[in-house]
């Protein structure tokens, strides 16, 4: 018998998680494996869509690629860094030098975490999930 109930288990909160990625069926994808693990989801297509959504969702995590036409990934953080401090963002690339982007701007103190595509969805699940076990913000 298969039970969701442990009494070993933690107690997770769920979360909002916005995912941004102008290719459509990635983001849909990981929105519905987002939200088959417990929490909200909303997938958007490019920064703009993300800036708007965020008025309504309120995301406690951002699943961002950083290569996209118009607002890329990294303009994205910089405007949650403003509006939503305490969200958690993890972003994505397929490019090389957006890693590298990355790493220069944690040396320079502002940390970004930069994982290269293709990322596994348990990869994903695991960020996520630490997420929910943080203490609640404010």
């Amino acid at each position: 018998m298969y039970s969701t109930n442990s009494s070993r288990r933690p107690a997770r909160r769920s979360l909002r998680v916005l995912i941004v990625d102008d290719e459509h069926t990635l983001a849909d994808s990981l929105a519905m494996i987002v939200q088959y693990s417990g929490h909200d989801s909303l997938a958007v297509y490019t920064g703009r869509e993300a800036v708007n959504a965020m008025q309504t969702f309120h995301p406690d995590v951002v699943l961002s690629d950083v290569m996209m036409p118009g607002m890329n990934g990294f303009e994205l953080v910089g405007h949650l860094a403003e509006h939503f401090p305490d969200c958690k963002v993890l972003l994505m690339s397929g490019a090389h030098s957006a890693v590298e982007i990355a790493e220069e701007h944690t040396t320079r103190g502002r940390f970004m975490n930069v994982l290269p595509k293709p990322v596994l969805p348990q990869t994903i699940l695991k960020f996520v999930a630490s997420c929910a076990e943080a203490p609640a913000m404010g």
